[in-house]
């Protein structure tokens, strides 16, 4: 996995910085495109659910270069999505949803090779969660 790295953590950080609870508008823009996401994700669980995805998102950027780490750790995770119901498609919705957050709270900063190292990142990642999904 050739990503580049360097640009998709100063990305993050210029989302993160624009707007801290982007994972929290992340979940609106997955609910508006997606409404039948909504009913997997109880709304008393909402604080904690943007934690963990918050979470896992500094994690794997911040693990980037550790290709064993990425492939147990988002394996398992993979795994553990099935137990949710989540389906290979529904993975398409997230792609979506996420580069159309970061696309919105980045603004002007968004720029087609953001897009492409992000639609190359989110690839990579389904491709591991999936790898154990189907096992």
């Amino acid at each position: 996995m050739a990503l580049n790295v360097a640009l998709l953590r100063a990305s993050f950080e210029v989302v993160a910085t624009a707007n801290p609870r982007f994972v929290h508008r992340f979940y609106e823009v997955l609910f508006e495109r997606y409404p039948q996401t909504r009913p997997m994700f109880p709304a008393s669980g909402m604080a904690r659910q943007e934690e963990m995805l918050t979470g896992a998102l500094i994690a794997v950027l911040d693990h980037l270069e550790d290709a064993p780490w990425l492939t147990e750790t988002l394996g398992a995770l993979g795994a553990k999505h099935v137990g949710y119901g989540v389906t290979r498609e529904m993975y398409d919705w997230v792609g979506a949803s996420l580069l159309a957050t970061l696309a919105e709270v980045a603004g002007s900063a968004w720029t087609p090779e953001l897009n492409a190292a992000w639609t190359e990142a989110y690839g990579a990642i389904v491709s591991l969660m999936l790898a154990r999904a189907a096992t």
